[in-house]
């Protein structure tokens, strides 16, 4: 295989001919030649297949002056990179995870999540900086060539073949981008050239002590998004702490009077949703309550569940079944009547009836996929003016084991109802000044918030014994609306 003889046998691509030579290619960091089976063009194009993605399948955060905040801090680091000519885009998206991900061709995305965990902008900086280094020195086109990311999927659901995704409707083809696996060395590199990229446009890279600190503490507080924490994509290269220490002992200038940017950043973010947002709709086991919809629907026990902004899914422990609910065009019939007639997929009868009082459609359905053959079962429901599509589908031959585990979910849903549900609101991030001089731990007594007090410690870079100065900004987590 091309991946085994280049990474054992090649110092080079000189050692390379015929067909492999253009193969071929500089790179931009380095000046080093490298294999690359990407051109930039298509390195472009699958980075924007893959925040389409993004987009539909975890979402963007509604909240127009976050989304040009980050945008343009990321943009001016992005013009100190080496490659500052690709279409850089810089975005926030709706997840809870301390996390932030770079796809090829310049597309960088930031959690929620992470903008609540950290307190300035010099922070950021260097985050963004970390992202923009990967895509700089290409190690997604490197993980692509040796790996052939043709055969990458999204994972939940893979094992039934992207063929499939036609008939759910569920997007997740670029989304095999977002599990590409950087080396120690790749994020070490990544790591050098967001603090020179952030150095270069002006900011104290002394925060990115401050930003490693935080991911260290926050290990064992997971934030329940659709995505993976940092520490999960981001393996650890070793002391990041210590080699950004040596970085900062090897500089031969004033850090003091560089930029920091704490007021502004904490405006920008004062109010942010906290944790996971209830009113999109999450889990009690499995049971999956959307109070916005009004509606809920129970997955079957023991199943693995992801809530994603254009669908909800269950897969099997198994992994060789899937549930997936998410909201179509037109009628039950007119959507029943679309997708029972679809080109490759061989419906059984179809039946009317109604569900919980709800207009629905049901039918018995099989398609062939590069794997094999599936089987599955579809049902339409009518309710609040949206119809739904919820179907269950396995390989042919597991169907007799699933099949009555899809007929109880597709015949669970049904209005919400619960009262404590339907008022369910997400926490918020929200800025309180300290009176007067006093530790974090007295300033929480007077100022409670919604979560522990280790965790207000964690958000706002202090310790609980630290002292606050008199007039200031803590953020605190409080429970309710964005008025709270």
């Amino acid at each position: 295989m091309i991946r085994l003889t280049v990474r054992r046998t090649l110092r080079g691509c000189s050692a390379l001919a015929g067909v492999l030579l253009a193969t071929c290619a500089v790179n931009p960091v380095t000046g080093n030649s490298e294999l690359a089976l990407v051109s930039e063009s298509q390195e472009i194009e699958m980075g924007k297949q893959g925040a389409a993605d993004v987009a539909q399948s975890i979402g963007l955060y509604q909240d127009a002056a976050v989304q040009a905040y980050v945008s343009r801090v990321g943009l001016t680091l992005a013009a100190r990179t080496e490659r500052p000519g690709l279409p850089w885009a810089f975005q926030v998206v709706d997840d809870p995870t301390v996390n932030a991900f770079a796809l090829p061709g310049g597309y960088i995305f930031v959690t929620r999540g992470f903008l609540t965990h950290i307190t300035n902008e010099a922070e950021l900086a260097t985050v963004l900086g970390h992202e923009s280094g990967h895509v700089a020195a290409r190690h997604s086109v490197q993980q692509i060539s040796r790996a052939q990311v043709a055969q990458l999927g999204l994972g939940i659901g893979s094992m039934l073949s992207s063929g499939i995704r036609e008939y759910s409707g569920v997007a997740g083809a670029g989304l095999g981008l977002l599990f590409l696996k950087f080396s120690r060395d790749d994020e070490t590199q990544a790591d050098e050239l967001g603090f020179r990229y952030a150095l270069a446009d002006g900011y104290d890279v002394r925060q990115m002590v401050s930003v490693f600190q935080m991911l260290d503490q926050q290990t064992t507080m997971s934030g329940g998004g659709r995505l993976p924490e940092w520490q999960a994509t981001h393996p650890d290269p070793g002391n990041r702490i210590q080699a950004t220490e040596q970085r900062l002992a090897a500089l031969n200038e004033n850090l003091d009077a560089k930029k920091v940017g704490r007021d502004e950043f904490l405006s920008v973010t004062d109010g942010m949703v906290y944790g996971e947002n209830p009113r999109q709709g999450f889990f009690r086991g499995a049971l999956f309550l959307h109070p916005d919809l009004k509606f809920q629907f129970q997955f079957p026990d023991g199943w693995k569940t992801q809530n994603r902004s254009d669908a909800v899914l269950g897969a099997s422990a198994a992994q060789d079944a899937i549930i997936v609910l998410r909201g179509v065009p037109g009628t039950a019939a007119e959507a029943s009547q679309k997708f029972f007639s679809q080109q490759g997929l061989e419906a059984g009868s179809v039946s009317q009836s109604r569900i919980h009082g709800f207009p629905a459609r049901t039918g018995d359905f099989s398609a062939q996929t590069e794997q094999g053959m599936v089987r599955g079962i579809a049902t339409f429901i009518e309710y609040g003016g949206t119809t739904y599509q919820i179907m269950g589908y396995t390989p042919a031959e597991k169907f007799s084991t699933y099949g009555s585990a899809f007929r109880r979910s597709l015949t669970s849903f049904d209005r919400l109802t619960d009262p404590a549900a339907l008022a369910a609101q997400p926490m918020r991030l929200r800025l309180t000044g300290a009176p007067s001089t006093m530790t974090l731990e007295q300033f929480n007594t007077q100022y409670p918030s919604s979560v522990s007090l280790d965790e207000v410690a964690l958000i706002n870079g202090i310790a609980k014994t630290d002292q606050l100065r008199s007039g200031q900004a803590v953020k605190r987590v409080v429970a309710g609306s964005p008025s709270n």
